[in-house]
């Protein structure tokens, strides 16, 4: 079911700048029976860490235990020439975390044979699960055939947050996908215009309920105005249109948008902070509980699988 926000208020300085994700959420996600994931982001090893120890304790484990959830990186960051990769990804690897996804980078293979010796090297008794996106039937073939990934996440047009613009619509996308895998190729997820989870301000989380369908655009005018533009080409993001992407829009000097920008975040005020979100951002009406959230979506994915068994009769 769309349209739900959780309510969890983020903790950290900076949430407020676009973070969606953190260890309680994750947990939390997982506690109500879902498989929750962290962003690692622009965290340290020591910052991601930490989010991983919170889940921990959320989730009453030992630090011995396997951590029911998986961490997302940015792929570009674990390339920059002042990055330590590899204690970026030990920091979740140690921490006996089920899944990694890896995101816009141009060395994914390089990270995916990192994470496959760590395993190796340390014997785990179950491999950690590989999610990589893909926006293209050219790079699901990749992903599936070169670098044997455990899941594949098409991500489509519709997407919040940032992609490739050239992508095509999820359906598109995914039913493409899905017809050039070979049999027994990995299982296909989609991502792109839906609004259930996120760690947002109140502030950004009421920007979302009061938001119409065509109330998003694909634009790097919040990387301007944060100095993140170290995506990879043909990566944009798709956000809320507000003041800020309208002055970039309109030439204003960019040092005069990332002042008026951080004032936003400080104010939170929507029409200049940065409130990714996919097109689905119509169909979101209300705040509730991460655990609501996932007890809705499982027993709507019940009650439409009963429908389904019905009309098949």
């Amino acid at each position: 079911m769309l349209g739900r926000l959780h309510s969890y208020k983020c903790p950290h300085r900076g949430c407020s700048n676009g973070g969606a994700s953190g260890g309680l959420l994750a947990a939390q996600v997982t506690a109500g029976g879902g498989f929750g994931f962290l962003a690692a982001g622009y965290r340290s090893a020591a910052s991601l860490i930490n989010e991983l120890s919170l889940a921990r304790g959320l989730l009453h484990l030992t630090p011995s235990d396997p951590l029911p959830i998986g961490v997302g990186y940015l792929a570009w960051q674990l390339e920059e020439p002042t990055a330590n990769p590899e204690a970026l990804l030990s920091a979740a690897l140690d921490n006996h975390v089920q899944a990694i996804w890896l995101a816009f980078g141009n060395n994914l293979k390089e990270w995916i044979k990192f994470i496959r010796n760590y395993d190796a090297q340390h014997k785990r008794a179950r491999p950690t699960t590989i999610f990589v996106p893909v926006s293209s039937v050219e790079e699901a073939l990749v992903a599936s055939d070169e670098w044997k990934v455990d899941v594949l996440v098409a991500q489509g047009n519709e997407s919040g947050g940032h992609g490739y613009g050239s992508a095509p619509p999820l359906f598109t996308l995914v039913s493409s996908i899905l017809a050039a895998l070979p049999k027994g190729g990995p299982p296909v997820l989609a991502a792109g215009g839906l609004a259930t989870e996120s760690l947002y301000s109140d502030a950004q989380k009421k920007a979302l309920v009061a938001a119409k369908h065509d109330m998003t655009v694909r634009t790097m005018a919040f990387d301007h105005a944060r100095g993140t533009l170290h995506w990879p080409a043909g990566v944009d993001g798709r956000g809320l249109y507000n003041h800020t992407v309208k002055d970039m829009d309109n030439g204003v000097d960019v040092e005069t948008v990332k002042v008026k920008f951080e004032a936003g975040v400080r104010d939170g005020d929507p029409d200049r902070m940065l409130v990714w979100s996919g097109m689905g951002v119509g169909l979101v009406s209300e705040i509730k509980s991460a655990e609501e959230v996932i007890h809705e979506l499982g027993d709507d994915i019940l009650q439409r699988l009963k429908v389904a068994s019905e009309l098949a009769r």
